[in-house]
């Protein structure tokens, strides 16, 4: 047997071809992301309170015999944060509990990582779907794993053996668990809706069907536009509660009370320095990447772009002579790059909110999950199946 042939064997070309998109995720995505969201982050903060931002750190071109340095607009520093907590002096406080305050920082950053296995982030290429773990239960995985993140938290904030990061490790896993009743219950309409967990579906249940958050996107499909409307009153609805719980799950301000600097000086892991803290800020980030990509998912059609039911047979009108390979190839690299674009807007909505909503208190953070959220999203589900009701 030649190694083509081996490579292709169903139960081998799945490993390889599983391990490839999960290096393309980890090091081809998450890791430039969550750099270029720490750039968009100051950036942005820049401008809303009318600084300049980081705009020095560039190409040190006269190390090399040029005149001068070329600062290529600050993009540099995505560089040197991670070199500077890399070679930053790992300090270790004596008293704390050194297993567990170890591994928290690990704790917080996998969870993100796994949800990035079952999110489809374009539809094929080359004939291979562009998810790496296609499971039946996708959204339930989802919560099931992001919901270990709080783990890490709270063992970090007990095992530091201080008491800001114990009372940012006990708000965090308050804050967590309160409002993932909400988030859990408010995708529930889309599974009605939709009649599947699996997410690569969802996707293409909105590709025939419109995007579920804006019903007139995308053409065809078997729904009116009457019944699409309808859809679209508890989609709204969903979407709404989904979002905000992501920015509590997530510990993004204006839920950011685990931390609170003001207040607990920086909560959680305020005893951690070097890589550990850079665990944390990756693991920050990637959940924020991970939310944003759920969302895409759930809500924005996915993959998809609007008013394109099926690009891999449109995008080339009238032309002929082409291999039969290039459509599918060509179409696959759009479905990437659209669904990471709307990923980045998504950041970018974050970030603009961090910056323009003051931190909620813990007392209004509470209500707002328990006595509206929680009861508007069971509402929300009797809603959409009395649409349904309607509609069929």
């Amino acid at each position: 047997m030649d190694i083509s042939s081996f490579l292709f064997q169903p139960s081998v070309f799945l490993i390889w071809t599983s391990l490839v998109k999960t290096l393309f995720i980890l090091f081809g995505a998450i890791l430039p992301l969550v750099s270029l969201a720490v750039f968009a982050e100051r950036k942005v903060s820049a401008f809303i309170q009318d600084r300049v931002g980081p705009n020095r750190v560039g190409a040190p071109t006269s190390l090399v015999g040029f005149k001068k340095d070329y600062s290529l607009w600050g993009l540099g520093q995505m560089v040197a944060d991670p070199i500077k907590l890399l070679l930053k002096e790992n300090f270790i406080p004596k008293s704390v509990n050194k297993f567990y305050y170890y591994i928290a920082p690990k704790l917080t950053m996998i969870p993100p990582l796994l949800v990035l296995a079952v999110i489809p982030f374009g539809s094929s290429f080359l004939g291979v779907p562009m998810v790496i773990a296609n499971v039946d239960i996708g959204i339930l995985f989802v919560f099931a794993v992001s919901s270990l993140g709080v783990y890490g938290i709270v063992l970090a904030g007990w095992a530091s053996n201080s008491k800001y990061p114990f009372l940012g490790g006990i708000r965090s896993s308050s804050q967590m668990i309160s409002y993932e009743l909400a988030l859990g219950l408010s995708v529930v309409p889309i599974f009605l809706i939709c009649g599947t967990l699996n997410l690569s579906q969802i996707v293409d249940w909105q590709v025939k069907n419109g995007w579920l958050i804006a019903p007139f996107a995308v053409g065809g499909g078997s729904l009116s536009l009457v019944q699409r409307v309808l859809l679209w009153i508890p989609m709204v609805i969903s979407f709404v509660i989904f979002l905000v719980s992501m920015f509590a799950e997530t510990n993004r301000t204006p839920f950011d009370l685990p931390e609170a600097e003001q207040e607990l000086i920086g909560g959680y892991h305020t005893e951690y320095s070097s890589m550990g803290f850079a665990l944390f800020f990756l693991g920050e980030y990637a959940a924020m990447i991970a939310g944003s990509g759920v969302i895409v998912t759930l809500f924005f059609g996915g993959w998809s772009l609007p008013f394109i039911p099926d690009g891999s047979s449109h995008w080339l009108f009238g032309l002929t002579n082409i291999p039969d390979w290039l459509p599918g190839v060509v179409w696959g690299f759009v479905n990437i790059n659209v669904f990471f674009a709307k990923v980045s807007l998504f950041i970018f909505f974050f970030i603009w909110v961090r910056w323009t909503v003051p931190r909620f208190r813990y007392d209004q953070l509470m209500k707002l999950g328990w006595i509206y959220f929680f009861e508007i999203a069971l509402a929300n589900i009797f809603l959409a199946a009395l649409v349904l009701v309607y509609i069929k």
